[in-house]
């Protein structure tokens, strides 16, 4: 396999466990580029956290935020975006509405939360590359809304509701967590596996030239339908059970360690 596209995540994978964008990452994103295959980023954030990215890394091509759900250039120019039904917001919020969750809900490019806290809202404040609304009344957004998110610290307690929101949902959302501590419920369409097709589709490249890296279950979907999955180091047991590759730690700089010493040999045949 000859890889045309590279398509990666941003949290866990593309970013340092500080959320920041080391320089060996740029580097390495930068030669990959020379060499002819384009870069381009897939996550459950926001489109207001990753364009900043996009630009420290010089990116060209189309992006997928919202799992996919939304794809934009990286001007900000939005290209395609799924939205959840009215209903199934309402749902939704209703299902996760019980003690230690927190509720966000994302709309009209912002963050609303029905409550701010001090370990999750510091840490979304920089992934999202904004400030949160404080709203009580979050279904008030019903009819626009990209991604809803419950999130704890119990991550046990967060596993079982995933599976009791994704059977109470069915076809009509897609729910998985994007972290232990996050779970997100986007349109049906919103995920990462449609999200990589319609990128290679924006590129003309087809799937099976397309190598992906993640790192947590919401990436499940793209490695099932990309021609090269690489799981990061620190992903779980799962994760990297179900990628071809497996690189450094985030910690490590893993993406840039999956440029150099996979997928460039892969180019220079």
């Amino acid at each position: 396999m000859i890889p045309r596209l590279l398509i990666s995540d941003i949290d866990g994978t593309l970013v340092r466990p500080d959320k920041s964008l080391s320089a060996p990452v740029i580097d390495a994103v930068g030669r990959l580029v020379a060499a002819g295959v384009p870069v381009s980023l897939i996550s459950a954030r926001p489109p207001s956290g990753m364009l900043w990215i996009a630009e420290r890394l010089g990116l060209a091509t189309p992006i997928g935020a919202f799992n996919g759900g939304t794809i934009l250039h990286p001007d900000g120019r939005i290209l395609s975006a799924e939205h959840l039904g009215a209903e199934t917001v309402t749902r939704t919020l209703a299902l996760i509405d019980r003690p230690g969750v927190i509720r966000w809900l994302f709309a009209r490019g912002q963050w609303y939360a029905d409550r701010l806290d001090e370990d999750f809202t510091p840490r979304e404040r920089v992934s999202s590359n904004q400030e949160p609304v404080l709203c009580t009344d979050l279904a008030r957004f019903a009819e626009e809304t990209d991604k809803i998110v419950a999130v704890s610290s119990d991550h046990a307690m967060l596993a079982g509701l995933e599976a009791e929101v994704a059977a109470a949902l069915g076809i009509r959302a897609t729910v998985a967590r994007s972290q232990p501590y996050y779970l997100d419920v986007t349109a049906v369409a919103a995920n990462k596996g449609d999200g990589v097709a319609a990128l290679a589709a924006e590129l003309a490249v087809p799937l099976d030239a397309v190598a992906v890296i993640g790192d947590q279950r919401n990436d499940l979907p793209m490695f099932a339908r990309a021609g090269l999955s690489i799981a990061m180091g620190q992903a779980p047991d799962e994760v990297r059970a179900a990628a071809v590759q497996i690189t450094g730690s985030n910690a490590e700089d893993g993406v840039a360690q999956a440029i150099d010493h996979i997928l460039m040999p892969l180019v220079a045949g």
